[in-house]
């Protein structure tokens, strides 16, 4: 007999947590992930791999859970669903390296399903994505993330690059300051249902593609910047950026939100905070500055790909 779609999307994401813990550990140098293996009181579990103080990521994790149980009325108002129980899995990562000039990356690939009383599935989605965030700005390097995710969609539909890149510039914002920006963005996908031409088949596989891709997206980058020389005044807006980091991931995002909502596990939802942040009051980067620079794209993001694709 078949696996179904959960049992596939979930045994995926289990090798790919392995694939992409291994070239981080290679990338690194020094530190190496620690395994938690946790249970969901409310049923499931999962197992977080964190990784701290190395060479290169000075934190960072690569979780994979997989939860059911009773939908929580809180949750089902968050997701404007109605249903009796739930089935949800996803790996979720981030990762904070040590130098300024090497930027956070976010990444999650997810799976859904909402099932009514006599356990017959009502809706199933597929969702996901990554995202870039630096501290200081290289142009080429933003061309090159999304000129990965460009071709990760390309291979499904044309149509599909711009949507998501838009959808995610506009989820990754911090709407209380204005809307600035997390970041220099990526794709954001969610609530992928099947329908005709698009089948739940096409989201699982679509969701894998971006997923394999996730390191020929981000690791050149790492590569690049990751022996490069930096002050401690570089260190200090590194701090600020992360703490907009945190006021992002604390007040808009809905996996943290969820997590915490279904009782999900505190540690590894909340990994995705970085280890040292600055809440300076009022700070502003001087007029002209490098850190202006990228401030100034954060509130206004822009279409990377206007001028030719580029290969670090």
């Amino acid at each position: 007999m078949s696996q179904s779609i959960k049992d596939q999307f979930t045994a995926h994401l289990r090798v790919l947590q392995n694939e992409i813990c291994q070239a981080l550990e290679q990338a690194d140098g020094k530190a190496r992930f620690v395994c938690d293996v946790w249970e969901r009181p409310d049923g499931g579990g999962g197992e977080s791999r964190i990784i701290n103080g190395g060479n290169v990521f000075e934190k960072g994790g690569v979780n994979v859970s997989v939860v059911h149980g009773k939908l929580p009325a809180i949750a089902a108002q968050q997701l404007k669903v109605d249903g009796d129980s739930f089935f949800a899995c996803g790996l979720s990562l981030v990762l904070h390296p040590s130098n300024p000039f090497v930027p956070t990356v976010h990444a999650n690939w997810r799976y859904f399903e909402l099932y009514n009383e006599d356990g017959e599935v009502m809706d199933a989605w597929f969702g996901g994505g990554t995202d870039l965030t630096p501290y200081y700005l290289f142009d080429n390097d933003a061309i090159y993330f999304h000129s990965v995710q460009k071709n990760s969609c390309d291979a499904f539909d044309q149509s599909l690059y711009p949507t998501f890149k838009k959808q995610c510039d506009q989820y990754f914002s911090n709407h209380h300051r204005d809307g600035e920006r997390r970041g220099v963005g990526g794709i954001f996908f969610d609530h992928c249902r099947g329908i005709a031409g698009r089948s739940l088949e096409f989201w699982k596989s679509f969701a894998e593609t971006n997923g394999k891709n996730f390191l020929t997206a981000y690791l050149p980058i790492v590569e690049k910047r990751k022996n490069k020389t930096f002050t401690s005044k570089h260190k200090f807006w590194q701090e600020i950026r992360r703490g907009r980091y945190v006021e992002f991931n604390l007040l808009h995002d809905r996996g943290t939100l969820f997590g915490i909502k279904t009782n999900g596990r505190t540690e590894s939802i909340l990994m995705s905070l970085p280890p040292t942040v600055r809440f300076e009051y009022n700070f502003q980067p001087t007029p002209g500055s490098e850190e202006a620079r990228l401030t100034e794209v954060l509130m206004n993001p822009k279409d990377w790909l206007t001028s030719n694709p580029v290969v670090l």
